[in-house]
């Protein structure tokens, strides 16, 4: 077994195998799963904000889907990964608070924004677990590109 690599926070990470990479505590977070079955190249970035548009002297690309996506790409590109092949799984986007304003649901947003971003990359989703209520922990394994999903209370569900 190798090792489960975290990935924190607004941040990203690639690995082969036999490392794998988790991520904890998505809310209305997104962690998006990036894998080349042919190379085995995985990658998982925990987004937190659906546009970095909308933020002035950004410097943290990893926080935003269309910002973080990007770089996640091309981050597996370099690990040898062939864009051809890069297939998506996303996870959270959990609406977890209560809110009138349909507007402020972070999550949704954060889904959708991470499907246009992965469409407009041509990056297949395979399979998503998104929004409801709860958050989520979940772990890529790059020897299979399973992606684990637990979440407390519930069944672990891999997708």
């Amino acid at each position: 077994m190798g090792r489960m690599i975290k990935v924190g926070m607004a941040d990203l990470n690639v690995c082969k195998p036999p490392d794998n990479l988790t991520t904890l505590g998505l809310g209305s977070c997104i962690g998006i799963a990036l894998y080349d079955p042919s190379t085995k190249v995985t990658g998982l970035a925990h987004i937190m904000l659906p546009d970095s548009t909308q933020i002035r002297n950004n410097t943290n690309v990893e926080k935003f889907a269309d910002t973080g996506i990007q770089k996640l790409y091309e981050d597996m590109i370099k690990a040898g990964a062939n864009r051809s092949r890069i297939v998506a799984k996303i996870a959270g986007g959990a609406k977890m608070f209560q809110i009138a304003d349909s507007n402020m649901n972070v999550g949704e947003r954060n889904a959708l924004a991470s499907k246009a971003k992965l469409k407009q990359l041509g990056i297949r989703l395979l399979a998503e677990d998104t929004g409801l209520n709860y958050g989520r922990t979940v772990e890529i394994y790059s020897d299979t590109g399973d992606y684990v999903i637990k979440a407390v209370g519930k069944p672990v569900k891999t997708i």
